[in-house]
């Protein structure tokens, strides 16, 4: 929840399948449905929570004009135009077409869809929303005359048709998907909760762990525990659970955390960075209060899919920093670098600067998000819910391996942390991979 990226939105495998959607335009079902202004505004919510825009509009070109580049190790991704221009966009798709496209993973000439396209969340939204977003895209989004650049799948991998198997062994149908993830609650709060987690927000495209063969383990929170555990490394961030694990999932957070947190990007429990960044810039910020609680409400439901120790705060290092002991390996450093911030007692500035101590992201067996952001710093965005911008600096040239090492060390051990040391070998290995891992120069489009 603090380091994620979905874009889910806040993500980049789950976006890559909508960078190659190709869909076109249609008729809209009456001319009365196309002026609705109701019904154009119901289609843009839709866009909000499925995060399209963090797909689809890259900084550099017009909304929803596609571009966005994804490397992965298949080769660079780019997302396609969906505004509705009818020879570079999506001008040609029916309804039908669309729908198919997005809730199936089959595009209008019948090739199936790479399914980092989170279509098997998004069979589960109904066929009002989708009717919804349809009319949206073709009578509201301006028409761009724009080809994203030329995607490099390497081959075999480009050959389409291998995927139309997965989505026959991976992939819900519409009917089957709607009634498992509708029918699991009685609350109506929980139940548009569930909805939005396991459809549209397609959280799990995220923050649930893949198999060899990219299929989520688990697609909803019937599915068992690994929903929603944690999706493992992406894009040199970890993405953490979002069940009920005390130290490394939201076992400690509230629901008026999670709402603050998704509509700001910022709580006294964790500011987003990485991957969750875009998630809240185009997509979480703008969803209604009763669709934010909703969404916290049900992922407080989610039991934690690992035992772990409580966390309980430790004072010790606090008191021997406030005493001038720095006697603990990695404690100057600290001292000198990141306690005008996060404090000696490592409670850090409310929403300002985050906690480090208790923080999940801090304590995950893995250390890559903390590398990453000491390394590389990262700069929350201004928002219409939060105006204010604070900035991570990058501490890239600052620190060499053993230096880094050190402080990570200190950090993930102090303040009741607990987490296991670091080794400088293991920081000159993530140094590496993550550069190696920064989003690349957008190349011009292709006109």
């Amino acid at each position: 929840m603090k380091a994620t990226r979905h874009f889910p939105s806040y993500s980049a495998i789950i976006c890559v399948l909508s960078l190659l959607l190709g869909v076109s335009r249609h008729h809209p079902a009456s001319a009365e449905d196309a002026i609705s202004p109701a019904l154009i505004e119901a289609g843009h919510y839709q866009a909000i929570l499925g995060d399209c825009a963090a797909c689809h509009s890259a900084s550099n070109r017009p909304a929803y004009s596609g571009g966005v580049p994804f490397t992965l190790p298949i080769g660079t991704l780019y997302a396609s135009n969906i505004s509705p221009d009818p020879i570079h966009g999506i001008g040609t798709y029916s309804e039908a077409d669309f729908s198919r496209a997005v809730r199936q993973g089959v595009r209008k000439d019948g090739s199936p869809l790479y399914p980092a396209m989170p279509y098997p969340s998004y069979a589960r939204m109904s066929g009002a929303d989708i009717h919804a977003l349809y009319v949206y895209f073709h009578n509201h989004v301006a028409p761009q005359a724009i080809s994203p650049p030329a995607n490099t799948i390497k081959w075999p991998l480009s050959i389409r048709w291998p995927l139309h198997i997965w989505r026959w062994l991976f992939s819900p149908s519409i009917k089957a998907a709607q009634k498992r993830t509708q029918s699991e609650f009685k609350d109506p709060i929980l139940s548009r909760g569930a909805y939005l987690v396991e459809g549209a927000g397609h959280c799990g495209a995220c923050h649930t762990p893949r198999s060899i063969t990219l299929n989520e383990k688990a697609q909803t929170a019937a599915d068992g525990p690994l929903f929603l555990s944690g999706g493992g490394v992406l894009e040199g961030w970890v993405v953490p659970s979002l069940r009920q694990e005390n130290r490394t999932g939201l076992g400690r957070w509230s629901e008026e955390n999670i709402v603050e947190f998704l509509q700001t990007g910022r709580t006294p429990a964790g500011v987003g960075f990485g991957g969750m960044t875009p998630v809240i810039t185009h997509s979480s910020h703008a969803f209604s209060e009763s669709d934010l609680h909703a969404i916290a409400r049900y992922l407080l439901t989610l039991a934690p899919a690992q035992k772990e120790t409580l966390w309980v705060y430790d004072p010790s290092t606090a008191q021997k920093l406030r005493k001038g002991d720095l006697s603990q390996t990695g404690a100057r450093l600290y001292v000198d670098r990141c306690a005008a911030c996060h404090r000696t007692d490592g409670t850090g500035y409310g929403a300002v600067f985050p906690p480090l101590a208790g923080n999940p992201v801090v304590m995950t067996s893995d250390p890559t998000s903390l590398v990453h952001i000491i390394l590389k710093g990262g700069s929350s965005k201004s928002l219409p819910t939060a105006p204010s911008a604070f900035t991570m600096p990058a501490f890239e040239d600052t620190f060499n391996d053993r230096e880094l090492a050190d402080l990570v060390s200190f950090i993930r051990h102090s303040w009741g942390n607990k987490a296991d040391p670091v080794s400088d070998k293991t920081i000159h290995t993530l140094r590496h991979t993550i550069n190696m891992q920064e989003t690349p120069v957008d190349p011009p489009p292709k006109n």
